[in-house]
């Protein structure tokens, strides 16, 4: 999922992200919250017609930037109390509350709210953390079964689980049990991705792919390298978002099938191939690698947005291979040529 935070994905158009072959893409409720406010975008008809976007949407719940973007913030019981990163106000986000603000944002699929514990994190903390994880999702069931399970604008809402635990495997498997309970559309593993090593990442997501339903979609939140992708999708991970392809485009770092590459590197100034041969996106198809390097070094839009629309299609089209290779029953096959193409001599056999 393309990450569109403030209701837009930095630098393209929505005709954009539907050319690339987007068919779902995220936004934040702590942000949309703040600014325009969930009453206007529900004013406007919800986010969709907002923001023009006639396709799927996830809004997550908020927890995550409460705990990283707020100057302070106080976790009790209730709730999160926090002061906004914009103007200094003071904010209360509840389970109740996050679950109204989403029924208003009226995205498709919505996150329960949660505490995302940070790495390192002792075991006390994530068992306290974790468990108060599962009574706000008990609390923001209920909101939502009394919301209709719909948003302001009548349209079904799937709310999704998210299942705590850092790096403390028992904690894992006694908190996905425990989400399972309250049978809800989805699942995220959460508190992952957060600087960890990676081997602790897979036990987390093996922990949670292994209990949770092969028929309900399990989302690893924050997942962004794409040798990470496809090892999680080797795990039974069906979602994923990061502003990874999107950031690294506004910076000068591009993704293609041979690795990443800087385009603001010296050695792309007289270079007029494009930045992958073998990419049909629309930057490839039309511009050079010596083109784009200009834009960027001379602070051009236009560079920002011909970063983001190659990466975009190589992360879109890596998962579009996942998927076609998963239908065909050839995954094994087709992850180990893509390790020993995209990481070389640093892949390492993984099996499916």
């Amino acid at each position: 999922m393309p990450v569109g935070t403030q209701a837009t994905v930095k630098a393209l158009g929505q005709q954009d992200l539907k050319d690339l072959g987007a068919r779902i893409i995220l936004g934040n409720t702590y942000h949309l919250y703040l600014r325009p406010g969930t009453d206007t975008i529900a004013e406007a008809g919800g986010l969709h017609r907002f923001m023009s976007w006639d396709r799927a949407m996830l809004t997550d719940s908020g927890g995550f930037q409460v705990r990283s973007l707020a100057s302070l913030n106080e976790i009790t019981e209730e709730g999160v109390l926090f002061q906004s990163h914009v103007d200094g106000s003071r904010h209360l986000f509840t389970p109740e509350e996050v679950m109204r603000l989403e029924h208003k944002l009226g995205a498709d699929i919505i996150m329960a709210f949660d505490e995302c514990t940070p790495y390192p994190c002792d075991r006390a903390y994530a068992q306290e953390s974790g468990e108060r994880t599962l009574r706000w999702a008990e609390r923001c069931v209920k909101a939502y079964d009394a919301l209709g399970r719909k948003s302001e604008t009548g349209e079904f809402q799937a709310l999704f689980g998210v299942i705590q635990g850092s790096t403390y495997l028992e904690l894992r498997d006694r908190f996905t049990e425990e989400m399972l309970a309250f049978d809800l559309p989805g699942y995220a593993v959460g508190g992952a991705c957060v600087g960890e090593p990676k081997a602790m990442t897979w036990e987390a997501v093996e922990s949670i792919t292994s209990r949770v339903p092969r028929d309900t979609p399990r989302y690893l939140m924050g997942c962004g390298p794409p040798e990470d992708l496809a090892g999680a999708v080797c795990r039974g991970i069906d979602m994923f978002d990061c502003v990874m392809p999107t950031r690294n485009a506004r910076n000068g770092t591009v993704f293609t099938r041979q690795g990443k590459m800087s385009m603001r590197n010296a050695k792309y100034a007289k270079d007029f191939s494009p930045i992958d041969h073998d990419c049909s996106c629309y930057t490839c198809q039309n511009y050079s690698r010596a083109y784009v390097r200009h834009l960027l070094h001379v602070n051009e839009i236009l560079g920002y947005r011909l970063t983001t629309i190659h990466s975009l299609h190589f992360y879109l089209e890596l998962m579009r291979e996942m998927r076609n290779a998963i239908l065909a029953q050839r995954f094994g096959a087709w992850y180990e040529t893509f390790q020993h193409r995209y990481l070389g001599e640093a892949a390492v056999s993984v099996t499916s």
